[in-house]
């Protein structure tokens, strides 16, 4: 077993006890309690701070129980696919999250509903939870903020994959590049754009008002956004990796031989990554255009971006055989 495989078994294998230990406490919470609780219990508490609705008491303990089953399968069921794929649980990094903010917020509001109405004979007489909301969105926080540096330090620990190199003659000049679009994104970006001159021309005309004039610039960022997102051009130099953006290839990142340890190829998924476009995720920031090989760098820093363009292969080879010249 390999050691990103390992890490990817704890990882799954810790959220696994996560989800089950979440799962139990929900439960078991009002369970205890139950001879000290009136049959329905208080809820939700207005504005005021006072109870306004309630649930009876087998609704009040496994509803929770309910919706944290549902948001944690599709958690666990990403870190899964993710680890089959990657070998690490490492990505999505929005599962982790998700664990860690879900469930120290429904532990948070169940001990909180408990406590409301212990030792009440009516919903009605239930205290305030005011505090306790309070210190539970800040402890969810915490631990979400927590997830999301182990996730990150657990990808940075685990070394790059050792990428193609090729042999370049000394004292000739070279260039590699690809070029990928998405057709779906640019189709979106032509519905948006003819939706944008509508909402122009009717405020122009002055049939909407200012909510026209609202409307056609909300559009008009969404369709520049799209078609920043739909086409992707990677060029590596002698000078190092340039990826543009968009028809106008811009806006553009670039990152000079210097700055870049290591160059690979590897499969990723829009699942994997959390979408279409440009991704952020526990596998760090992604031009997600298709599904298949990505050129990925890892940075100095420790910092990973990847592209998917055609012909990963050849430019990971340039990019590493420039690395190792300029190392030498």
């Amino acid at each position: 077993m390999t050691e990103r495989t390992a890490r990817g078994n704890a990882a799954l294998g810790g959220a696994g006890a996560w989800v089950v230990g979440v799962l139990v406490l929900l439960v078991v919470f009002p369970l205890t309690a139950r001879d000290r609780l009136p049959d329905r219990l208080a809820t939700h508490w207005g504005a005021s701070g006072e109870p306004d609705d309630s649930m009876p008491f087998w609704a009040a303990t496994f509803f929770p129980a309910l919706i944290w089953l549902l948001l944690a399968a599709v958690a666990v069921l990403a870190l899964w696919r993710a680890r089959r794929t990657t070998g690490t649980a490492a990505a999505p990094g929005w599962a982790g999250i998700t664990l860690g903010f879900t469930g120290v917020t429904l532990l948070g509001a169940q001990a909180s509903i408990v406590r409301a109405n212990l030792d009440r004979d009516d919903w009605r007489d239930a205290g305030s939870v005011t505090g306790w909301v309070i210190a539970t969105l800040v402890g969810a926080a915490g631990v979400a903020v927590a997830a999301r540096q182990v996730g990150r330090r657990s990808r940075l620990a685990a070394p790059p994959p050792s990428g193609p190199a090729m042999e370049i003659p000394k004292g000739q000049r070279f260039v590699w590049l690809s070029r990928t679009s998405n057709r779906r994104l640019h189709l979106l970006a032509a519905v948006t754009g003819i939706v944008t001159l509508a909402a122009t021309a009717g405020a122009v005309a002055g049939l909407w008002g200012l909510q026209g004039s609202v409307a056609a610039a909300s559009f008009a960022v969404a369709t520049v956004a799209l078609l920043a997102c739909a086409s992707v051009q990677a060029r590596v130099t002698e000078k190092g990796l340039e990826v543009a953006l968009g028809p106008l290839g811009w806006p553009a990142r670039r990152w000079p031989a210097d700055s870049i340890a290591s160059a690979w190829v590897e499969t990723r998924t829009a699942a994997q990554v959390g979408g279409w476009g440009y991704r952020l995720s526990g596998l760090g920031t992604t031009v997600m255009l298709r599904g298949g090989e990505c050129l990925v760098i890892r940075t100095v820093k420790g910092k990973d971006f990847a592209v998917s363009v055609d012909d990963a292969e050849r430019g990971a080879a340039l990019l590493n055989s420039l690395i190792g010249q300029r190392a030498r």
